[in-house]
């Protein structure tokens, strides 16, 4: 498998692992799908899931044919070529107000009490003790008080 890219010099993943830099070639024991992830500076990361198709003597019982009774070894060659997309550049002001709006949103957003929790409230000293629940529990749970010692 030969992995091209416009312009060269890419580091390439192939199903997550690293084979090296663009253009690269690597060798391949199964077909199908698979995870081709291009990184270079200053270029959008590009991320396929390339179908890898068999070949016709690679069918059950056509490959024990092919495999045992072709004279010579039968080679598989994929190229792939890619193209790679500039990166955008953000204008510092606009990032900014990116920044400014999400700082917002979030100091908003810590001021709101979390749904079904509350502050604890006090229980007259003849009542069981009440606990509030921990987060994630509905309801309260109940303590019974400890003997008076009388």
């Amino acid at each position: 498998m030969t992995i091209r890219s416009n312009p060269p010099g890419a580091l390439v993943y192939v199903d997550d692992y690293e084979i090296g830099v663009t253009p690269v070639s690597t060798d391949f024991i199964y077909y199908g799908k698979r995870k081709i992830r291009l990184v270079k500076d200053g270029y959008e990361t590009l991320t396929v899931l390339q179908s890898v198709p068999a070949p016709w003597y690679e069918y059950p019982v056509l490959d024990f044919v092919s495999e045992n009774f072709t004279p010579g070894q039968i080679r598989d060659q994929h190229t792939f070529d890619y193209r790679l997309i500039p990166q955008a550049v953000i204008p510092t002001e606009q990032l900014l107000a990116r920044g400014e709006q999400l700082r917002r949103g979030v100091h908003a957003s810590t001021n709101t009490v979390p749904v079904g929790v509350g502050p604890a409230v006090a229980a007259p000293a003849s009542s069981p003790e009440v606990i509030p629940a921990p987060q994630g529990v509905g309801g309260q749970m109940v303590r019974p008080l400890p003997p008076s010692g009388r």
